[in-house]
């Protein structure tokens, strides 16, 4: 008896593990369009994101206007600083570099930043704007000089005459470091002035001069973006009104573009960055062409006359803030004139006559409180009256709830923007809890962008773990049941140099020779690929599926491709049954063949790294699928992607 009474109970242990969960899936009716521009990507100059990270340049200081302009350098021999008929106007300095015929070199190296990454068997395009005064021709040594201070490749140049002239020399690597730097040695006796000092690697992003680091820039292509936010963030609300990001300084001549101070370059005293500056080689244009080249829909965020309100009490008052929104009327011209208007032929005489086609421009970012609606109606009614298509975005505040978050709503509703921008950084918890948070939201009301979010795992010291991945994936699933109200989402940040960071998690982490692609990028990229066009309504005993037992599940119609797509998410520390039954299909109409793309792991601490590779990624497999359901063992701990071809 007692024998019997154990194997009852066991029996009914196990079947509480194995309980069955019937999913059902509505292809009648699609409940909402998903918006192309659903996942896309932020992009932030944090964590050197930009100026040693995606911006593709490996000389730190290349135009000597740092407040110390010897910074990243280490001069040698008789080295000077001068601004005396300089090449470029809004950059004056340039050095100067003597060999008096007694010092047998003469020259400084650069160290990059935290290094230059040298690949065996890539080449390097060197250049510079020289000119020797006394007007005799010069010789330059261009060296690579690895960790260890050897200089195995080198490469001469000639110059010559009063005028300043830009040379370039190409120089392949026959070593791999990624801590090496940069020398440049006046071989000859006599006086050289060099302004402009730079080094790409040849193969940037589509082979361009100015171009962009190609590896990073595939991992942002892989992503399938519907949008790029650019340039961030609370990098463009400056410490102060005067290192505010200004889209203006960033457009043009590169070697003409003004110096500007890193918005986190003090922020975190902990973690302090002094010589993390902006040089804007990776400007407005270049943030332009990259939403092209990923096939995202560029999202500008301009300065509405407020700085970083948690750091300045800065503001611009109402009477004079006509400059800030003529910047924003610029920026659309910029973005969208032909070449006759005055900053569509500054773009096209930058490489491209055709329009950005610009629709959506954001004002402010994590601004509150009056100060901040009174001038953001001074915009939305300049930008409605020039511009009535144009899509305006405006904040909620820094925090997803609370005074600020509460005040604000109601405004945005009143001055009458298009979307609100939503920031929300938080515990994983959070995200599993708040997966129905948009299922109340008004139907009628501004939509909704998820701008900035990342599950923040305190226990880990925030590291992009699976839990964090897998607790996005879970609230992601509620995003898309309300893609009619949320139509844009961006994790943030998303670069990360691993020897250079203030701020984690971050989507791809990267030294000067490699990068990482983190769990959470890899949830990004399965939504992003699997986005669909259409929400196709999932309940599970009536009701959405938003952590019953563990579970969250979506789906969506790709009228594209004819494909129904499923998204389950296990939270659970146990293996899950799970029957999806499609309601609805005509009667001809089966699931045919069908693929699961999934990602699992009994670890939730588990993360990618840069030594150890990316241990955690999807796999895909095929599924078995009967004629109107769908079968499945959910493993405890895991987001699968199921694409079902219907005929």
């Amino acid at each position: 008896m007692k024998r019997l009474a154990t194997l009852l109970a066991l029996s009914l242990a196990i079947g509480g593990a194995q309980a069955q969960h019937v999913m059902t899936v509505d292809v009648t009716q699609p409940t909402a369009e998903i918006q192309p521009t659903m996942y896309g990507v932020f992009f932030e100059d944090i964590n050197f994101g930009a100026d040693g990270g995606l911006y593709a340049e490996l000389v730190k200081n290349r135009s000597f206007e740092f407040p110390q302009p010897f910074v990243g350098w280490v001069p040698f021999g008789n080295v000077t600083i001068q601004d005396a008929d300089p090449a470029f106007p809004r950059n004056p300095h340039y050095v100067r570099v003597v060999n008096d015929g007694r010092l047998l070199r003469a020259g400084l190296d650069n160290e990059g930043y935290r290094g230059m990454g040298f690949k065996a068997g890539e080449k390097y395009r060197f250049s510079v704007y020289a000119r020797t005064p006394d007007a005799r021709p010069l010789k330059l040594s261009v060296e690579m000089v690895r960790s260890n201070a050897e200089n195995p490749v080198k490469k001469e140049i000639e110059i010559s005459g009063k005028d300043w002239k830009k040379y370039t020399v190409v120089l392949e690597s026959n070593f791999t470091d990624a801590h090496s730097r940069l020398r440049v040695v006046l071989l000859t006796e006599g006086t050289v002035d060099m302004d402009h000092i730079s080094l790409f690697p040849v193969n940037t992003w589509k082979g361009r001069e100015n171009g962009l680091r190609a590896d990073l820039e595939q991992a942002l292509y892989d992503l399938n973006p519907g949008v790029l936010r650019f340039p961030g963030g609370c990098i463009i609300e400056g410490n102060s009104l005067a290192t505010r990001y200004q889209w203006k300084n960033s457009v043009g001549p590169v070697e003409n573009r003004p110096l500007n101070e890193n918005r986190w370059n003090y922020t975190f005293k902990h973690k302090a960055f002094p010589d993390y500056f902006q040089s804007y080689g990776l400007g407005f244009f270049e943030f332009f062409q990259l939403s092209e080249d990923i096939g995202a829909e560029p999202l500008p965020v301009i300065s509405c006359g407020l700085s970083c309100q948690y750091e300045s009490h800065e503001v611009v008052p109402l009477d004079e803030l006509q400059p800030y929104v003529q910047d924003a009327l610029d920026l659309i011209e910029f973005a969208n004139g032909d070449a006759t208007t005055t900053w569509g032929k500054v773009r096209a005489d930058m490489g491209h006559p055709e329009p950005f086609n610009l629709k959506m421009i954001a004002v402010g970012n994590e601004q509150w409180d009056k100060v901040y609606v009174e001038r953001l109606e001074v915009f939305v009614k300049a930008i409605r009256k020039k511009y009535p298509d144009m899509k305006i975005i405006g904040s909620s505040g820094p925090r997803c709830d609370g005074k600020e978050f509460d005040y604000l709503w109601p405004e945005m509703k009143r001055v009458g923007v298009d979307l609100v921008d939503e920031h929300y950084y938080m515990e994983p918890k959070w995200f599993q809890d708040n997966a129905a948070r948009y299922d109340s939201y008004d139907r009628k009301g501004p939509k909704v962008f998820a701008g900035e979010y990342a599950a923040h795992d305190y226990t880990t010291n925030k590291d992009n773990n699976w839990l964090a991945a897998l607790s996005e994936a879970a609230f992601m699933t509620g995003l898309e049941r309300n893609a009619d109200v949320v139509h844009l989402a961006t994790y943030a940040p998303l670069f990360a140099h691993v020897d250079a960071w203030q701020w984690n998690p971050d989507l791809i982490w990267f030294d000067n020779l490699k990068m990482m692609r983190t769990p959470n990028y890899y949830v990004q990229q399965l939504y992003g690929m699997n986005a669909g066009t259409d929400v196709l309504k999932l309940t599970m005993d009536g009701k959405a599926v938003t952590g019953q037992d563990g579970l969250y599940a979506s789906s969506v119609l790709d009228s594209r491709t004819g494909e129904i797509v499923v998204k389950l998410v296990n939270l659970a520390g146990k293996s899950a049954c799970v029957t999806v039954n499609f309601s609805g299909l005509k009667k001809k109409q089966q699931i045919v063949s069908g693929t699961c793309t999934y990602m699992q792991s009994d670890d939730l601490k588990q993360k990618n790294t840069l030594e150890e590779g990316e241990m955690l990624a999807p796999h895909v497999r095929p599924v078995d699928v009967e004629a109107s359901s769908l079968d499945l063992t959910l493993a405890p701990y895991s987001f699968g992607v199921y694409r079902l071809q219907v005929r």
